[in-house]
């Protein structure tokens, strides 16, 4: 039997009314929490306002709607095939001849535009914003002085040369403008990929235009006397840009700019494995969120006695959460190159897909 374009939109209609109004939800009650946070990391620094504060918040607000997106999908779902459940208008389809697969095409539609809506839409918006909130948490309330902050361990970079490469540590970095410096700097300096070649102690680098000017150089090489340099030029192929992009994590990344990025990376020789993880995940997310829609369906399409609904919505957030913390560590074995990346990206759909699917078969009677 073939659905009405009627019904269809009724009960489209329904779960996109019930995913917009749980999404809304979930934004303020995260928007209230990190400004809460927000404040009171800045409450041992005078110079942050409640404006900045509430500045930042927002600017971080995109980024963590696009992990509660799926959640918003699922418990929209609930919420729309439970009502429609308790009303009995649902039975009443079902018992006019409509198969559960007729009446969930256009809700497995309309989540499958809203996955590609959140890679193409919400996902370049996050990125952006996301930027300005880490430059902003990394001045004011980090107390870096400049965005190229670095860990402990200090900096590493590998660069192309001219007679192959080279891996570069600097204790220290200091950003003016468009001018970098890096101070205790030791380049290892390799012929081809791995045949060692050299290496240089220098007390500092600045970053010219494709060399670093060393001062105070040291030149140390294989069955040869170290040399001293007062001023030594080293070939490179990186840029400020370069360099700050190495950084930056996939997150800030939109899913336009990833795949030439994770390109560039490569070419230069640095692991683009959470850049190229981020992409597949991303590339799945539209059919995660029809997979959530199906484990919605799972849990509410059967109509039960009061006693047993709570029972029923209970089970349905648990899979959920599961699904979520499943997702995770699918994730962090990708991340640590255990499994493919491929493989990591696309499990917590498949397998959300395959076991909503696997329900509905067995539960639906025609």
């Amino acid at each position: 039997m073939r659905v009405s374009a009627t019904l269809s939109l009724y009960i489209g209609r329904h779960f996109l009314f019930n995913f917009v109004a749980l999404f809304t939800l979930f934004l303020g009650l995260i928007l209230m929490f990190d400004t809460v946070e927000l404040l009171r990391r800045a409450a041992s620094k005078p110079h942050v306002s409640f404006g900045l504060v509430i500045e930042m918040a927002l600017l971080k607000l995109p980024h963590m709607g696009q992990q509660t997106f799926p959640f918003a999908v699922l418990f929209g779902g609930m919420a729309a095939f439970w009502r429609l459940t308790r009303s009995h208008e649902l039975v009443v389809t079902r018992a006019a001849g409509v198969s559960a697969w007729q009446f969930l095409a256009p809700v497995l539609l309309i989540a499958f535009g809203l996955g590609l809506f959140q890679i193409m839409i919400v996902n370049h918006l996050a990125s952006t914003t996301l930027t300005r909130y880490e430059r902003l948490e990394s001045v004011h309330l980090r107390g870096h002085k400049n965005y190229l902050a670095i860990s402990g361990s200090g900096l590493w970079l590998r660069q192309a040369n001219p007679d192959g490469q080279s891996v570069l540590h600097a204790k220290h970095i200091l950003q003016q403008g468009k001018e970098v410096e890096l101070s205790d700097v030791v380049v290892f300096m390799y012929e081809g990929k791995d045949k060692f070649r050299g290496r240089l102690d220098a007390k500092s680098a600045v970053l010219e235009d494709g060399f670093w000017h060393m001062r105070d150089t040291w030149i140390y090489e294989p069955e040869v006397a170290a040399v001293h340099e007062k001023d030594y030029w080293l070939s490179t192929d990186l840029t400020l840009d370069r360099i700050q992009d190495s950084f930056a994590p996939p997150e800030t990344m939109s899913f336009w700019d990833l795949p030439g990025f994770i390109n560039t990376l490569e070419d230069a020789g640095f692991s683009a494995l959470r850049h190229r993880l981020h992409l597949q995940t991303l590339l799945a997310e539209p059919f995660l969120m029809c997979a959530m829609v199906l484990i919605a369906a799972t849990f509410t399409l059967r109509h039960s006695r009061r006693g047993a609904t709570a029972f029923i919505v209970c089970g349905g957030v648990l899979t959920g959460f599961i699904l979520f913390f499943f997702s995770d560590v699918v994730f962090a074995l990708g991340l640590s190159d255990s499994i493919p990346v491929t493989l990591a990206a696309w499990t917590p759909s498949g397998v959300a897909a395959l076991l909503g699917s696997a329900m509905l078969l067995h539960l639906e009677d025609g």
